[in-house]
């Protein structure tokens, strides 16, 4: 297939990039790089734009030829849309709105797009299945799950198949230890509490320890990066022209705060100073996956199932790379 990745050269978007690739697919990166990374893209496989440029997304999709697109492009910083809904807004539906006319434009009637656990909010039953309650929190699961709907309503009018992922916490490096997690700033706890670790950060900021859960820390689903773009390969694989699927991507297993920070510093082998400050506006005490859906249905089966073996692969890359990206372009 033909599949054209937006946000491809980003975290997540990048990793199912390089496995389409390595499947044999002919796929290709379109990214603005305000949170990506070229160096995350192989060569001749990135096209520099803005989704919010209708003309030349359109332009770019007829060149590819594209069969199916797979749309990763996305603000992500849950805080961030707190205090600047705008820019979540006009990226994630302006952008998307952008996206969906470039396709009815170039006559693609195929889609894979990258929703969140998050849409599920402050669920009080996880794990949660497809049909839990959608009562997302913060504004960046407002503008993805409004997304959800638009791509329901264009797929209704204009005659779109889609599979809409509403995927867990994405963790871990490639096991090459050539590709990893590398955000400015960043957010996500494993690399936070790596940086303590590495020694760019003098203690980890817990946002809260009085939540509703055992330790009384947030408890998150962790998903390897490679078993995300597995089930994003079978996904969009099984999309047809009619496809109106939705699926969850996790463990099944959730992790605490308090836990995560325990493995790495097993894995480490470093300990980590911790300051407990206010909770963060939008985070629910709890978001762990029920997978069962997209075991039964598409054969997925996570690989990296022991939260020690993904810290270590993202302690790995850190290590090799404790600059990110910006470390390899030094090389």
């Amino acid at each position: 297939m033909r599949i054209f990745v937006t946000g491809g050269a980003g975290y997540v978007g990048s990793a199912c990039l390089r496995l389409l690739l390595k499947q044999g697919h002919d796929a290709i990166a379109f990214d603005n790089l305000s949170e990506g990374y070229a160096q995350a893209v192989p060569a001749g496989r990135l096209v520099t734009g803005d989704i919010k440029d209708t003309a030349a997304l359109a332009q770019a999709i007829k060149a590819h030829g594209a069969d199916a697109v797979m749309h990763f492009a996305a603000a992500t910083y849950v805080g961030e849309s707190v205090t600047n809904p705008d820019h979540h807004y006009s990226t994630n539906i302006a952008g998307t709105l952008s996206l969906l006319r470039a396709m009815r434009e170039a006559g693609v009637k195929r889609m894979l797009f990258s929703s969140t656990c998050a849409t599920y909010g402050d669920n009080p039953k996880p794990p949660m299945n497809e049909d839990a309650a959608q009562i997302p929190c913060s504004p960046y699961a407002r503008t993805k799950l409004a997304v959800e709907w638009m791509i329901r309503d264009f797929a209704h009018a204009y005659g779109l198949g889609f599979t809409l992922l509403r995927y867990f916490n994405a963790a871990g490096a490639d096991a090459d230890g050539e590709y990893g997690e590398n955000h400015d700033p960043e957010t996500h706890l494993i690399p936070l509490v790596l940086q303590v670790a590495l020694g760019q950060r003098q203690k980890l900021m817990m946002y809260g320890d009085d939540y509703p859960t055992p330790d009384g820390t947030c408890i998150r689903d962790y998903v390897h990066t490679d078993d995300l773009a597995s089930a994003h390969l079978l996904a969009i694989e099984a999309t047809t022209s009619s496809t109106t699927e939705v699926y969850n991507i996790g463990t099944g297993d959730g992790q605490s705060v308090k836990q995560i920070i325990a493995a790495c510093e097993s894995v480490t082998g470093k300990r980590i100073p911790v300051e407990i400050v206010a909770r963060r506006p939008g985070d629910a005490p709890a978001l762990v996956a029920d997978p069962a859906k997209l075991k039964s249905r598409l054969g997925w089966q996570p690989k990296w199932t022991d939260i020690g073996s993904i810290v270590d692969s993202a302690w790995r890359w850190h290590q090799r790379y404790p600059k990110g990206y910006a470390s390899k372009t030094q090389r």
